[in-house]
């Protein structure tokens, strides 16, 4: 079954991925900084340096980096799967992107993330983000 677990629940891990969509596209690190968990992990393995970071405060110093290498960036989410069991879940999301590089090239990438959330006092947070590129670049 691709969604499980209580509507509510489902809703606020949907709201949460908005949430870190919106912000890359407001380019917002305080609000994209709220969707970790502070013990959390984020796996870019498309991106040399970026291959695994750990913890809040580093995932969000190397976010911050990688934007500076966009002058214009914009991502949108769909979510594919999600399954709640208690105060943890896993999740799946698509991503398409626009995006302009230094130089005024255009990069379109498409990927995924593989998700396992967490809830904190009521809060649901990422725990760990591994993202998959599945065309472009």
């Amino acid at each position: 079954m691709a969604f499980s677990g209580p509507i509510e629940d489902r809703l606020a891990i949907r709201e949460l991925m908005d949430i870190y969509a919106d912000a890359v596209n407001q380019r917002d690190a305080t609000r994209w900084g709220s969707t970790w968990a502070e013990d959390s992990n984020w796996k870019l393995p498309v991106i040399p340096g970026m291959e695994n970071v750990s913890g809040k405060t580093n995932i969000v110093n190397a976010w911050k980096a990688g934007m500076e290498l966009f002058p214009f960036i914009f991502m949108s989410i769909s979510i594919g799967d999600i399954q709640v069991d208690g105060d943890t879940a896993t999740a799946r999301a698509y991503t398409s992107e626009v995006g302009t590089t230094q130089d005024g090239s255009e990069i379109r990438p498409r990927g995924q993330y593989d998700d396992k959330l967490v809830k904190v006092d009521g809060q649901w947070l990422f725990k760990e983000r591994i993202f998959h590129s599945l065309h472009g670049e």
